[in-house]
């Protein structure tokens, strides 16, 4: 019988880079629990203040809405799995769950980036054709765009993933990374790495696109926002600028740190700070950014406690 066959397909993959309880993985558990909690409570003020307050009902607010939405999803795939790893012995995950969780994974984060893009083209027309922004950014064209960015990330993965279900898993489980992604699962599959790096050049195109539209839309803003005469109009357009511009930074940062390295492997444990930081503290300052940094989104976020308040009390 050929020895190929002899070989057991693996149904279950084993995550080995989650600490024992009794060796710090209880603080873990405690620290992630309340980040996870912040980034979950934070982004839903945020929606929500937006929804409720028509001050807030325009082309960006109604982005920013949408990019606090997909950072409550995009957490939800991964962290109270993380969670439940930190705390339980059976550090598994099916092979079926592991195709599910990279999935939702990549596609909330593709349509997280298509979001960040929508959003500086948002800015690009209301900072440099300011007078025609009504009539190009209408309600139906952000709708579309919106709609558009969902569409185009859940279906750019599932031609991926569905090659990636055809593979033959039938030898080592173990994967060295805290969530099922790509190139971990694929080392599973194959000692030849070119697939990998063919993944890596996939991976880079779609990344490096979305990076130049922003760019290039930021430095044309920049450009006009210094020819401003009035130095308050010019402070004024700079602040506005501000939250995208970090929120930028700090999502394609940690996206360009672990998707951007063509098969560069780092130290275990410096891999596991990368995928921390792209996974877990880039969604974590999403709340503090916009709400903090935003008089207007901390006005509607102060509003929507009190209307809380005035109910509670007027219920009981």
């Amino acid at each position: 019988m050929d020895k190929k066959n002899n070989q057991t397909k693996v149904t279950e993959f084993y995550f080995s880079n989650f600490p024992q309880l009794e060796s710090g993985g209880l603080l873990l558990f405690i620290l992630l629990l309340c980040v996870y909690m912040f980034i979950v409570v934070g982004d839903s003020m945020i929606f929500l203040a937006v929804q409720l307050d028509v001050r807030l009902h325009n082309p960006m607010y109604s982005f920013i809405s949408i990019f606090s939405f997909l950072e409550i999803c995009y957490t939800t795939v991964t962290i109270p799995k993380m969670l439940y790893n930190l705390v339980s012995k059976d550090k598994t995950i099916s092979f079926i769950g592991c195709l599910v969780q990279m999935y939702f994974f990549h596609s909330f984060g593709v349509t997280e980036s298509l979001g960040l893009t929508v959003m500086a083209i948002n800015r690009y027309v209301a900072i440099c054709n300011p007078l025609r922004y009504a009539i190009i950014m209408t309600p139906n064209l952000c709708t579309r765009l919106s709609t558009g960015s969902f569409t185009l990330g859940f279906l750019m993965l599932l031609p991926e993933i569905v090659w990636i279900s055809t593979l033959p898993f039938c030898g080592p489980n173990q994967i060295h990374q805290l969530f099922c992604d790509f190139e971990p699962v694929l080392l599973l599959a194959y000692r030849d790495t070119s697939m990998i790096l063919v993944e890596d050049v996939i991976h880079a195109m779609s990344i490096l696109t979305c990076v130049s539209v922003i760019t290039l839309s930021y430095l044309r803003i920049i450009t006009v926002i210094l020819k401003i005469p009035s130095g308050e109009s010019r402070q004024k357009a700079f602040s506005t600028c501000t939250s995208h511009i970090t929120i930028f930074l700090l999502f394609f940062g940690s996206v360009a740190l672990m998707y951007l390295r063509f098969s560069v492997t780092f130290q275990p444990l410096l891999e596991k700070i990368i995928a921390l930081m792209f996974a877990v503290l880039a969604p974590f300052f999403n709340p503090i950014i916009y709400s903090l940094r935003n008089k207007d989104m901390k006005d509607a976020i102060k509003k929507l406690f009190c209307s809380q308040k005035i109910f509670t009390v007027s219920g009981s």
